[in-house]
């Protein structure tokens, strides 16, 4: 249920199956009303939708009630948020119970709101959140982030500390202005320099003076001062993440410069690494699909740079690939009002003028139908849908999750192989075989010894595969010219050794 639901319909047998969560907080009948003030700040700073206080619950849920506290003390709860939270938004009711000593009694049910617009404090100054089922005070710099989030501080309207234009790249300025020229239909005599204060990228103050969201996308160094403007790329063996002696990184590729070029260059990146697969259709032609459809990984790694938090700036993007899924990961979390149920329908970006002159730069449509799309199209697919959700570590990270639905992939041949193998040998393969297959298509070769560990069969048997697909004409075994018999041996798809 929701907290309006909860809020809306909530009787005693509902409350007694309840417990603290991220929507109910419970308060004895003794709580002091400043007390009572931090939870108002803790629900209006938690989203997306606030949360309830119950007063009158003991911690362990015992129903204690509040009849005896007299009607001033009640009344002073019910005015507490205004005295001690008084920017926190709220409502109140009185709900009849009967009580642990089988009398009737009362309790009271504030429903707190969350604030979109503001960071709610105390009168002492604190502000707090929500973290699982527990309160948790904002540090200074949490403080800030969330007061950036949602707009009290404009980020990307703070002056750059880079100095125009020497540390600038304006050809790629150029282009943008001319961008934007374009798609609204202005002359040449609007210059450069007029179209990016046009789009709110800098200020006229006798020189330009551009601010954040102009140094993140034209500054030719970016991470002089935003350290964690690059996309970190690893490609893992296997399907987890090991760390300390066994960590199984087999590809580390760091990628950064302002925020169009990491995109570019991850495009490049993924291009190199994710395969197709080919699969013999009821009628008898082969069916090629992609790995993951490029759209959605693409857009996935856009959003990250676009709607990530530039204020963490020592936070980097990771994009992680393992053998069954690829996983993108932000720092920021999820941008204010949006959450891993709502996201195909709320569009809330973080950074909207680095949104604003990425449509320009034609790297996004703005048409909040970006995650719709991935969703469709990994459906198309017969791929799972995309996940996001979002972790709660020091400083949020969501994380955008595409799965390559390995299980089912295990039947494919790899695209590259499909030529060799033939439609009429295609529906004749093992699984083993079609792992082998595979393997010599994205590595180039394999030999016993590897294919034996890939299938976790014994030598001779991993050997007798080999050689059946040899003596079919799909593999050939390189070997050295001065062994006849040798137990390193590679074998090469056949189409492959013939070039």
């Amino acid at each position: 249920m929701s907290v309006d639901e909860l809020f809306t319909s909530l009787t005693q047998e509902l409350l007694e199956e309840l417990t603290e969560d991220k929507r109910v907080e419970r308060k004895p009948p003794g709580i002091h009303a400043r007390a009572l003030g931090d939870y108002f700040s803790m629900w209006a700073n938690t989203p997306p939708d606030g949360g309830l206080v119950v007063v009158g619950i003991e911690d362990d849920g015992k129903c204690s009630g509040l009849s005896a506290l007299g009607p001033n003390r009640l009344n002073e709860l019910e005015r507490c948020g205004h005295g001690f939270a008084p920017d926190a938004r709220f409502e109140s009711k009185r709900m009849r119970v009967t009580n642990s000593e089988g009398s009737e009694d009362l309790l009271l049910v504030i429903r707190v709101f969350y604030r979109t617009d503001k960071v709610v404090r105390t009168v002492g100054g604190d502000a707090f959140t929500r973290v699982g089922d527990q309160k948790r005070r904002l540090r200074d710099e949490e403080l800030r982030l969330l007061e950036i989030d949602k707009g009290q501080i404009d980020f990307e309207l703070e002056p750059s500390q880079q100095k125009f234009p020497d540390d600038f790249d304006l050809e790629l300025i150029h282009e943008f202005a001319q961008s934007v020229r374009t798609k609204k239909g202005l002359d040449q005599s609007h210059s450069d320099l007029e179209i990016l204060q046009q789009r709110r990228l800098g200020c006229d103050q006798r020189a330009f003076a551009p601010n954040v969201a102009c140094e993140l996308l034209f500054a030719k160094d970016p991470v002089s001062r935003f350290p964690g403007c690059k996309v970190r790329f690893f490609r893992f063996d296997g399907e987890e993440e090991r760390t300390g002696e066994k960590f199984n990184a087999v590809k580390d590729i760091v990628l950064e410069g302002p925020v169009p070029k990491p995109i570019l260059q991850a495009e490049v990146v993924l291009d190199s690494q994710l395969r197709t697969f080919t699969r013999l259709g009821p009628d008898g032609k082969f069916y090629t699909g992609p790995e993951y459809p490029k759209p959605v990984w693409y857009e996935a790694i856009v959003n990250a740079c676009v709607h990530r938090s530039y204020a963490l700036r020592n936070m980097v993007i990771f994009v992680k690939m393992f053998d069954d899924r690829l996983v993108i990961e932000s720092p920021g979390g999820l941008p204010p009002l949006v959450t891993p149920e709502n996201i195909y329908d709320v569009h809330h970006p973080r950074n909207p003028r680095l949104m604003d002159a990425m449509y320009y730069l034609d790297f996004v449509k703005a048409a909040n139908e970006g995650t719709r799309r991935m969703r469709d199209l990994m459906s198309q697919e017969r791929l799972p849908r995309p996940e996001f959700n979002q972790k709660e570590l020091e400083h949020p990270v969501l994380r955008v999750i595409l799965r390559n639905n390995i299980k089912q992939r295990k039947v494919w041949i790899d695209s590259d192989a499909a030529p060799t193998v033939g439609a009429a040998m295609a529906d004749t393969l093992t699984q083993n075989q079609r792992r082998a297959i595979n393997f010599v298509a994205e590595h180039g070769e394999i030999s016993v010894s590897q294919l034996q560990r890939l299938i976790n069969k014994s030598w001779p048997t991993a050997k007798r595969v080999l050689v059946e697909l040899q003596s079919r004409g799909v593999i050939v075994q390189k070997k050295r010219r001065t062994l006849d018999r040798d137990p390193q041996a590679r074998y090469v798809l056949a189409a492959k050794k013939q070039k």
